[in-house]
Formats: C-alpha cells, sequence, structure tokens
C-alpha cells in the first residue's frame, strides 16, 4: 500500500496540513474536536509529520498515534537546516507544511517514529523542563542585579524564593520517582555514578526509560555529545559536537563532569585527558559523553557504577 505523506505545520491555535502527492492543504483548530474530525478523513496507511513545539503538538501527536497512523515528531532544527539544503527561501504556515511533507517523504527511512509518553514520563519531563527554566531565570536574575547599590537584600530574598519554588519542583520528582519501585531502583543506580545527583538522575532516567537505546552510542548521539568528524580527501578539520539532542541534558551532564572530576574515581581519566593536550572544556566534554555511557550501562543491565572499569581505560 502506497503511503501518502502529510506535513503539518503547528502553533498554538491552528493547524496547517499539506498531502504530499495531491498538495491539498487544508486549516483546522488545534483542539481535539477539529483533529479528530480531520484525523476521520484520513486513509489508514497515511503518515504524518509535525514539528516539537513545545506542548502545542502533543494533541495532534496522540491522537493521530493512538488512531494508528505512523507520526513524525521532528526537530525543527532539522527541519531548518533541511530547508536550506533544498533552497527555501519563504517560511509561511503553509509553506513549512508542505516542506514537512516533503522532509518525510523523503527521509522517513531515517527517521524514528513517535510513541507517546506514558502518563508519568510526561509529568517528570514536564517538571524537568519547569526546573530548567528557573534555573536559567534565576542565573538570569543574579547576574544582571548583583553588585547593584542597595539590591543586595531584595535580590538575596528574591533568590530564597526561586529556591524554594525549585525545591517544591525537586520534591514533586522525588515523589515521582518514588512512586514506582523500578523507577527509584534504575534512579539510584544512577545516582550511584559519582558527579550524577538528584537532578541529573531523573534527567538521564527519563529518555532511558522511554526509548529503546540499542547501545550506548545510540544514547550519546541522543545526548548531542557524539563527536561530529570534518574530513575530506586529505583534510581532517577539526571535530566538534553535533548538539543534536536536548540541550538541557547536555548541559546536566556537563556540570556532572564537573563534579566528578574531583572525585577519585574521575580524576585520573581527567587528567589522562589534560596529559594528552586537550583543553578544559574538551576533557570535560569526554567525561560527560563517558557518564552518560555509563548510564546507559547501568540501566540496561541493571548494575551500579564500578569504579575500576574506570582505570581499565587508563592502562
Amino acid at each position: 500500500m502506497q503511503t501518502t505523506f502529510i506535513g503539518v505545520d503547528v502553533s498554538k491555535d491552528s493547524l496547517v496540513s499539506y498531502v504530499h502527492d495531491t498538495g491539498v492543504r487544508r486549516s483546522l483548530a488545534n483542539e481535539r474536536s477539529a483533529i479528530e474530525a480531520w484525523l476521520r478523513t484520513l486513509a489508514s496507511g497515511c503518515a504524518i509529520g509535525l514539528e516539537a513545539t513545545s506542548t502545542y503538538h502533543q494533541l495532534l501527536a496522540d491522537l493521530a498515534h493512538s488512531t494508528g497512523l505512523r507520526v513524525y515528531v521532528l526537530n525543527p532544527k532539522e527541519v531548518r537546516r533541511y530547508a536550506s539544503g533544498v533552497g527555501l527561501r519563504a517560511k509561511t504556515d503553509r509553506v513549512d507544511a508542505a516542506l514537512i511533507a516533503r522532509y518525510i517523504a523523503h527521509e522517513h527511512g531515517g527517521l524514528k517514529l513517535y510513541h507517546p509518553p506514558s502518563a508519568e514520563q510526561r509529568q517528570l519531563q514536564h517538571l524537568l523542563t519547569r526546573r530548567a527554566k528557573l534555573s536559567r531565570s534565576r542565573a538570569s536574575v543574579q547576574q544582571s542585579v548583583h553588585g547593584v547599590p542597595g539590591l543586595n537584600r531584595p535580590l538575596r530574598q528574591l533568590l530564597e524564593r526561586f529556591d524554594a519554588l525549585i525545591g517544591v519542583i525537586d520534591a514533586r520528582i522525588e515523589c515521582l520517582l518514588n512512586a514506582c519501585p523500578q523507577r527509584q531502583a534504575a534512579s539510584m543506580r544512577l545516582r550511584s555514578i559519582k558527579g550524577v545527583g538528584p537532578v541529573v538522575a531523573p534527567a538521564l532516567l527519563n529518555p532511558l526509560e522511554r526509548f529503546a537505546f540499542h547501545n550506548a552510542d545510540s544514547f550519546v548521539a541522543y545526548t548531542g555529545l557524539d563527536p561530529r568528524p570534518d574530513e575530506s580527501g586529505k583534510r581532517v578539520g577539526r571535530r566538534r559536537l553535533s548538539k543534536h539532542g536536548p540541550s538541557e541534558l547536555r548541559r546536566l551532564l556537563y556540570n556532572a563532569a564537573m563534579a566528578a572530576v574531583s572525585s577519585p574515581q574521575w580524576k585520573p581519566l581527567y587528567q589522562h585527558q589534560l596529559a594528552k593536550g586537550l583543553p578544559r572544556t574538551a576533557a570535560l566534554v569526554i567525561i560527560a559523553r563517558k557518564i552518560a555511557r555509563t548510564a546507559w550501562s547501568l540501566y540496561t543491565h541493571n548494575t551500579t557504577f564500578d569504579p575500576q572499569r574506570l582505570s581499565l581505560r587508563l592502562t
């Protein structure tokens, strides 16, 4: 059966769809009744592509998946790169819907199908996202007001309120983990890694629990910590991180690496990288990548952190 590929441009209030083969366009409200009515008009062999846009795409993605359609939730950066690659200059809702339809029609073989998270996984991700935004806001306020005469006391009071709110979110994350014995045990195994604490552990656990990563390399690629080769002929360029994964998880893994390298378990590996002439940032990225690999291994094989395995890498 031939697949019909449909691209959908998503906004808060509306959806614009485009059928790749026929060029048929349609606009509808981004609400349950309108989406369900539209989905009933589609054949069972359809595939729908849409960009991840905050939470606005979730209703369509979930409803389309529940009807048995193939759904691709795309990274907006990847779609924009594709647009640049095919020489597309205009950007409107209809143009974007057509671009998404073209993208999944030609590239669906290398794309992952969307599978909705469980209610607990979605709630955990929601809490982690809100916590990250609050932490960034706290840091921004502190940097912008620090040192201004007469504002030290109000600043301290405001930061204390930020900390209290972040503490409430941390408590909810902890309750969510403790509500499931398997999830709680997995979190504790991840926290056995030096440098991984109560914030990094759930951030690692959520994707490990939700997606089937076949090996450690695939999980590292998900985080965006995988190095991207830059070679052509005899030219060997500088490798850079792909940064294709969630930026907040990369940030947390980097912070975990900074905390880990002061421990006896990770310090020799860190010093080994510095001795090779690598700058501090590059060495920390290597440690962060190793932490991600270790987390995948502990979660997959139900084991705890073994520092002896780190020392074997140096011999």
